[in-house]
């Protein structure tokens, strides 16, 4: 198949950088984009220049938002003295998705690795710890994903959490190796609801 004009290569090269996207799925998904150019094309392109002119990080919890702090960090009604710790903005919105949890999230960018040379202060754990002292809470939830990272990150957060918070994890449900943005709403909310003791 010979290439196309150079702007339609770009946007290949471009799309084939998006996660699950190789060169070939690019390759359709830019050539479906442009046989449905009105009904698909222009309206992507518009919600992506808007979303990248308003799209921020939420100050508080590290979420997605269009404002400084998010809706969730906003609501009273979701001040329980509970924080659901993740490791990415996906496993937050996968955890809403599944409605379980009403409190709080901190997202914490990543985990640590010593092979990747990420320490704490590279993740937003001092915001985290942060927020524990000033927002009164009561339970720290850690739903990490099931990783040597993950729990090196989960211990890490407990030790420094120290004995008077209660910190709890995700129970079963859960496998080992297991991401959270890839499971289904019902497996995350039975291993919400059968947290444990970390």
């Amino acid at each position: 198949m010979a290439d196309g004009p150079e702007d339609i290569e770009a946007l290949i090269e471009l799309m084939a950088k998006l996660p699950g996207l190789g060169p070939r799925s690019a390759r359709r998904a830019v050539l479906h984009l442009v046989k449905k150019r009105s009904l698909l094309l222009l309206p992507l392109s518009d919600a992506m220049q808007s979303v990248a002119a308003t799209a921020r990080e939420c100050l508080n919890c590290g979420n997605i938002s269009t404002s400084e702090i998010c809706d969730i960090c906003r609501s009273e009604s979701r001040a329980t003295g509970e924080i659901c710790v993740v490791e990415d903005v996906a496993d937050l919105w996968a955890m809403e998705r599944s409605a379980v949890f009403k409190g709080r999230y901190h997202v914490l960018g990543g985990t640590l690795s010593a092979l990747d040379a990420v320490g704490p202060d590279n993740l937003r754990i001092p915001q985290l710890l942060r927020r524990v002292r000033e927002e009164g809470v009561r339970e720290v939830i850690l739903a990490l994903n099931a990783t040597v990272d993950g729990q090196t990150t989960a211990h890490y957060i407990a030790d420094q959490l120290g004995p008077e918070i209660e910190v709890t994890s995700l129970a079963q449900g859960v496998p080992i190796g297991g991401e959270l943005d890839y499971l289904d709403d019902g497996t995350i909310s039975a291993a919400m609801r059968a947290r444990k003791a970390f």
